[in-house]
C-alpha cells in the first residue's frame, strides 16, 4: 500500500514541483557549474544505488557524510538549500524509480561502515531507504550511528499508513532538519 503512495506522490510531485525544479536547477548551474549530484548510496537489502540531489557543495568536494564536511565547502545558494530541504526534490526520482521511498531510513554512504554495522544488527536494510523518517523529525543525524539506527528500527517496527503521513507532514511543517553541516 505504502508503494501505492509513493508512486503517486513522487509522480505527481514531480510534475506540480517541474518549474521549481527547473529554477533551482538554472540557479545550481549558475552556483556550481553541476546542478546536481549523483552519489552512491546503500539501499534496500544493501544493494547500491544512484541518489540524486540538487549539489549544495562546491564541485570536488569529498564525498562523506554531511557531519564530516568542510561547512566552507557549501555555497550560499547551497546553505538555501539544505535548510528550505529543496536539494532533497530530485530524489522524488529515486522513490518514482523504486529505489526509495517517501519515508524509510535516510541511505548513506558505503564508506560509513559502523552506521551500516549498527542497521544491519536491527534489520534496517529490509525497507526501502527514505527522504524523511523518524530521525529526521527527531533531529537525529548521521554523526550518532547507533541512535540513528535504534530509531530506523524503531520507526520501522511501528510503520503504519498514519506514520507514513505524519512523518511526511512533520517533514513539510519544518520538523524534520535533515543532516546538518558543523559550522
Amino acid at each position: 500500500m505504502v508503494r501505492a503512495f509513493d508512486i503517486v506522490f513522487s509522480a505527481v510531485g514531480l510534475v506540480v514541483f517541474l518549474p521549481l525544479l527547473a529554477v533551482i536547477y538554472v540557479v545550481c548551474l549558475f552556483d556550481t557549474g553541476v546542478p546536481l549530484l549523483r552519489q552512491q548510496r546503500v539501499g534496500r537489502n544493501r544493494v547500491p544505488f544512484m541518489l540524486v540531489k540538487f549539489r549544495t557543495m562546491r564541485p570536488g568536494t569529498n564525498s562523506v557524510a554531511t557531519h564530516l564536511a568542510d561547512p566552507n565547502a557549501v555555497t550560499p545558494v547551497g546553505k538555501f538549500l539544505r535548510r528550505t530541504k529543496l536539494d532533497e526534490l530530485p530524489q522524488l526520482w529515486n522513490v518514482l524509480k523504486g529505489e526509495m521511498s517517501l519515508v524509510g531510513p535516510r541511505p548513506c554512504l558505503s564508506s560509513q561502515e559502523v552506521l551500516i554495522a549498527e542497521r544491519e544488527q536491527r534489520g534496517v536494510y529490509t525497507a526501502r531507504p527514505g527522504i524523511t523518517g523518524l530521525a529526521q523529525v527527531s533531529k537525529v543525524d548521521m554523526s550518532t550511528p547507533q541512535l540513528l539506527a535504534e530509531l530506523d528500527a524503531r520507526m520501522l517496527a511501528g510503520l503504519t499508513l498514519r506514520g507514513y503521513f505524519k512523518y511526511i507532514g512533520l517533514t513539510i511543517m519544518g520538523r524534520g532538519t535533515g543532516d546538518r553541516i558543523p559550522r
